[in-house]
């Protein structure tokens, strides 16, 4: 099972309009893929999931990250890294199984000019910790907000080449 995680809790984000754009783009490339947004993880998270308890609402979320193979991290800039509730679902999940010996490919975005490269490279080193096989082709759109077309769809030529390889590769990965 392949899970695309939408990194951040923000409403309306456009980090879920990529992974939307990620899940679609896949799926016409034959690789079905489950799609979970951190808007949706329970609200009382912090009180109830983590240091080993365990709350009906998070229950499901659980299963779904143990029954994944391979995960595609979506992953906005947040203050020169990663936004803290990704870490914090991160922490939640049960260890080492939730992500041990299993494959990930990382997109980083950002409004600014680097795509998140810091925060991306600071992901990277937590999937270390975790045992967790990062697909080396990493992806950084910079200028999100200049990305999408009237539609909301992705439309820059570099910007489809890029994620076009990077789906292959994570494909065959």
């Amino acid at each position: 099972m392949v899970t695309i995680i939408s990194g951040t809790n923000r409403p309306a984000s456009n980090t879920l309009k990529v992974a939307k754009y990620y899940q679609k783009t896949l799926a016409e490339k034959g690789l079905q893929t489950n799609l979970f947004n951190l808007e949706d993880l329970p609200e009382s998270l912090i009180e109830s999931d983590l240091y080993g308890k365990r709350s009906p609402g998070f229950e499901p979320i659980q299963q779904l990250v143990t029954q994944t193979s391979k995960f595609l991290f979506i992953i906005p800039e947040y203050n020169g890294s990663f936004p803290g509730v990704l870490k914090t679902f991160i922490d939640a999940c049960n260890f080492p199984e939730s992500f041990y010996d299993k494959k990930a490919a990382l997109v980083g975005l950002s409004s600014g000019r680097y795509g998140n490269i810091r925060g991306i490279d600071h992901f990277g080193g937590v999937c270390s910790y975790l045992h967790l096989h990062v697909l080396p082709l990493r992806i950084h759109i910079s200028a999100i907000k200049t990305e999408f077309d009237e539609n909301g769809n992705l439309f820059k030529e570099d910007t489809l080449k890029f994620t076009g390889q990077q789906m292959d590769k994570f494909i065959a990965f």
